[in-house]
C-alpha cells in the first residue's frame, strides 16, 4: 500500500473478492524528509500514514517493511552506475523487478502468503492451456502493463492486480470516495520518488564525480566541451554549448554519450531516427514463444507513456560472442525516435506483454556518410 488510491483501493477489492489480505508499505527511503512536493514523489512518511488510515477503514492488518537497504542497492545505486556509463536507465522498471516483485515477493511467500496485489492498471489473463498472461488494463490511458513487463513467468504466477478491468481512473477516486478513504482525491505522484524535486541533473551531479570531455559530431570532428558527460541525454536539445553553428543552420541534438571516453556525440535531428534497437538482457513474461529464433510480428514500446510500434523481433546470436550469448533484436517497420541504450523495449503480441530487454545497442536509420553527403550538398 503506497499511501495512494489505487493501492488502498486495491487492498478494498481483494478483500472483498475473499482473499485474506495483509497491507504493506515498502519503506524505501531513510531521508529525513517527511513530506511529498505536490504530487512528485511517493512513500514519505505521509504516504504511510495515508496507507494506514485506509487499512484501518478496510479493516486489516497493516505493517510497514523496510526494504531501504536493498532499495539504495538495487534501484538507487543501479540508477548512479548506469547514468556513469552513459545509458539512460529506468528506475520504476528496477524497483518492479528488484524490490516490489522480488524482493518482496519473496518475503511474502516465505511468510505463506499467495500473492502480491498492486494498485497498477494492468491485467492478468488465463490462456486455454490455464496459462497466466499479463494484459493491457482496459483503461489505456492509464494503462501501466509496460513497467510491469520485467515479471517472470514465476512472479506472474504470484501477483494481483484487482484494477485491470476499470474503465477509468475517475471511478477508483469515485469508489475510494464511497468507501471513506482521505485518499480519494490525492494527487497522483510522478517523476522519480527518490529525486522528489525533479531535479535528475542537478541529483547525478552531487553522486558522479564531472569530468570535462569533447563535444563531437558524428564524424568525429570536436565542437566544443562539457563539463561531465553524466549530464547530457540521447536526445537532448537544450545546454549542448556549442559555440560553433551547424554547417546547415539546424539545431544540434545528443546522439550519444561515450562513457569510456568521456565524449558526448551530437548530430541533426534525423540522426535522432533508430531502425533497430537490441539487448542481451531479455525475459518472457509468461509463455515464451515456441520459436524465438523465428522472427515474429509484435509492437514495442520503449517508454511507459509511449505509443506502441509495429515491429519484427528475434532472438539471435550476439556477434563475436565466443559463449553462446543471445540477444534480442527488434526492428520497428518505422524508425523509432531518441531510444537510448538503457530503455526498456516491452515487446507486445496485441494487448499480451510477450517480454521485455534492456537496450543495449540501437543502429540509426541514417548512417553517418548519409548525413555528411547530405551536409557537402547543402
Amino acid at each position: 500500500m503506497s499511501g495512494g488510491v489505487d493501492s488502498a483501493v486495491a487492498a478494498a477489492r481483494a478483500v472483498e473478492a475473499g482473499h485474506e489480505v495483509v497491507g504493506v508499505h515498502l519503506a524505501l527511503s531513510r531521508m529525513p524528509g517527511t513530506l511529498r512536493t505536490g504530487s512528485r514523489g511517493c512513500c514519505t512518511i505521509e504516504d504511510s500514514m495515508d496507507a494506514q488510515r485506509a487499512a484501518n477503514i478496510i479493516g486489516i492488518p497493516y505493517y510497514v517493511w523496510d526494504f531501504s537497504e536493498r532499495f539504495k542497492l538495487d534501484v538507487v545505486d543501479d540508477f548512479i552506475a548506469e547514468y556513469a556509463a552513459g545509458r539512460t536507465p529506468n528506475p520504476c522498471m528496477r524497483c518492479n523487478e528488484r524490490i516490489k516483485f522480488a524482493a518482496l515477493l519473496e518475503k511474502a511467500v516465505a511468510l505463506g502468503f499467495d500473492a502480491v496485489c498492486t494498485g497498477h492498471y494492468a491485467s492478468i489473463l488465463t490462456d486455454a492451456d490455464g496459462n497466466r498472461e499479463l494484459h493491457r488494463a482496459s483503461a489505456w490511458a492509464k494503462d501501466q502493463s509496460y513497467v510491469l513487463g520485467v515479471l517472470t513467468t514465476e512472479q506472474l504466477a504470484h501477483s494481483m492486480f484487482p484494477l485491470g478491468a476499470t474503465p477509468s481512473k475517475a471511478e477508483v477516486r469515485a469508489e475510494a470516495a464511497e468507501r471513506g478513504f482521505s485518499v480519494a482525491n490525492k494527487p497522483d505522484s510522478y517523476d522519480i520518488c527518490f529525486i522528489p524535486d525533479g531535479d535528475t541533473r542537478g541529483w547525478l551531479a552531487e553522486r558522479v564525480a564531472p569530468a570535462t570531455g569533447d563535444i563531437l559530431d558524428r564524424d568525429g570532428a570536436k565542437l566544443g566541451e562539457h563539463d561531465g558527460a553524466v549530464a547530457f541525454t540521447v536526445g537532448q536539445r537544450k545546454g549542448l554549448q556549442i559555440g560553433t553553428p551547424a554547417a546547415d543552420g539546424k539545431p544540434r541534438f545528443v546522439l550519444e554519450v561515450r562513457p569510456i571516453t568521456n565524449t558526448v556525440v551530437v548530430g541533426p535531428k534525423e540522426a535522432l531516427a533508430i531502425r533497430e534497437i537490441a539487448g542481451s538482457t531479455f525475459t518472457w513474461c509468461g509463455v515464451a514463444p515456441a520459436n524465438p529464433e523465428v522472427a515474429f510480428d509484435c509492437d514495442v514500446q520503449i517508454r511507459a507513456h509511449a505509443d506502441p510500434e509495429p515491429a519484427v523481433a528475434q532472438v539471435v546470436p550476439v556477434s563475436g560472442s565466443t559463449t553462446g550469448e543471445t540477444e534480442l533484436v527488434i526492428t520497428p517497420n518505422e524508425p523509432l525516435t531518441g531510444v537510448a541504450p538503457g530503455q526498456t523495449a516491452v515487446v507486445y503480441v496485441g494487448t499480451r506483454v510477450l517480454g521485455q530487454c534492456t537496450i543495449d545497442r540501437t543502429v540509426s536509420a541514417v548512417p553517418v556518410a548519409a548525413m555528411s553527403s547530405a551536409a557537402a550538398d547543402a
